[in-house]
């Protein structure tokens, strides 16, 4: 698995993809913060992330979509179909990668909460808890991005299909008040206030580990048909 780990990271930033992922992330997290922190007169680091979970919406596909497409585009899925390395280890591999790259983009993210620290006194445990929520929802929608890779070839179909899926997620407790714990953003609202809800949590990894394990019995019904 750690040679999975390492591969993919290294396809990460040995292309565009790494850089652009979180470039676009930090250019995006600056334009609201400078509205927010000189137009808003706001130091609250936390409030932040409402806005920086809508541009994860977006730009989560840039890590996804090759993840599996561009193996079995390119005919290297066969080598992991037949290799003796487990898929379950290959999955969670690429999962684990594409996660740590969302890592490293909060790490950047402090030099934001460095500057608040000149205009005021930023809530130290608040924006940790946001930052652990963010990482949930971030694991969230890589889980089903990947899940999205592996039903098709094409990359952009992925993309495609995980950005929809996301917005669905938006709209459905607007129809009913029943879908209001299947939206992603809606479980991530309680953590820039500092709390930590047990059952939004528990949702987030039931629900990657959900997308997850299908991806790995997508993969290992084409591995039993080959």
């Amino acid at each position: 698995m750690w040679a999975v780990i390492k591969k993919e990271i290294k396809s990460y930033f040995y292309s565009p993809i790494g850089y652009v992922f979180i470039g676009l992330f930090l250019l995006m997290f600056s334009i609201f913060f400078y509205t927010d922190v000189f137009n808003y007169q706001s130091t609250n680091f936390e409030y932040i992330f409402y806005s920086g979970a809508t541009i994860l919406t977006f730009i989560t596909p840039i890590l996804t979509m090759r993840t599996i497409a561009e193996e079995r585009k390119t005919g290297t899925e066969q080598l992991i179909l037949t290799s003796p390395l487990n898929i379950t280890k290959v999955v969670i591999g690429k999962f684990i990668a594409a996660t740590l790259i969302v890592i490293i983009t909060e790490a950047c993210t402090f030099l934001y909460f460095a500057i608040l620290s000149f205009f005021g006194t930023p809530h130290i445990t608040t924006a940790l808890v946001t930052l652990l929520g963010f990482l949930l929802l971030a694991m969230s929608y890589i889980s089903f991005g990947i899940l999205a890779s592996s039903l098709t070839e094409n990359q952009i179909i992925a993309g495609v299909i995980t950005i929809g899926f996301f917005i669905l997620t938006w709209f459905l407790p607007q129809f009913s008040n029943i879908f209001t714990n299947f939206s992603l953003i809606n479980l991530f609202s309680k953590f820039p206030t500092g709390q930590i809800d047990i059952a939004d949590t528990v949702t987030f990894i039931t629900f990657t580990i959900a997308c997850l394990l299908l991806t790995v019995i997508f993969m290992q019904r084409r591995k039993s048909v080959r």
